[in-house]
């Protein structure tokens, strides 16, 4: 990919580190009510369109299995904050694969708030190695795309393919508050 087509991939992505971790911070705005994308995000059937699989018990103080069908993560949770229709804190815990090392647990915070008829959505992962960070940045947003599509009444990207545009375009922006 050229610096030229770099460019042209729009990014929702900000990236900077907190505590000497890597936080992904996303936002964009949905033509939906706050009701409508608060059920995309918090009910499994829905979830299931887009993000990935669960089980377990999705509610306050709740824990849960997931995996998610782009990233191919998987993992545990715990609902740690639940304020329908506006605010949602999840810990999670990946799986790791034999041999390796589990990550440090990782938070994943949404913030829904009504803007007329549609709904802007901020979400904040933190935790991840600094060294890492843009992938992620390019993870959360295909996320964030697939539940776009999914509002729309679509189905998900090409991760694979959808990650190959926007890494390297991640790889390239600032990341704030990089301790040396």
């Amino acid at each position: 990919m050229t610096d030229e087509q770099t460019a042209d991939v729009r990014i929702l992505g900000e990236l900077r580190t907190a505590s000497g971790a890597g936080v992904v911070h996303i936002e964009d705005r949905f033509d939906t009510g706050v009701d409508d994308l608060w059920t995309a995000l918090t009910d499994p059937a829905r979830l299931a369109r887009w993000l990935g699989e669960f089980d377990g018990e999705l509610r306050l103080h709740g824990d849960f299995g997931a995996r998610f069908f782009a990233s191919g993560w998987e993992g545990t949770g715990r609902v740690e904050e639940c304020e329908a229709p506006n605010h949602l804190l999840l810990s999670t815990v990946e799986t790791p694969e034999p041999g390796e090392q589990a990550e440090p647990p990782h938070a994943i915070e949404a913030w829904l708030t009504p803007e007329g008829a549609a709904t802007r959505l901020v979400v904040e992962e933190r935790g991840m190695p600094v060294d890492q960070v843009a992938a992620y940045g390019a993870g959360v947003q295909i996320h964030v795309e697939d539940l776009a599509s999914h509002l729309a009444g679509g189905g998900r990207c090409d991760s694979q393919a959808r990650f190959a545009e926007l890494f390297p375009a991640y790889r390239t922006l600032p990341v704030s508050g990089r301790e040396a």
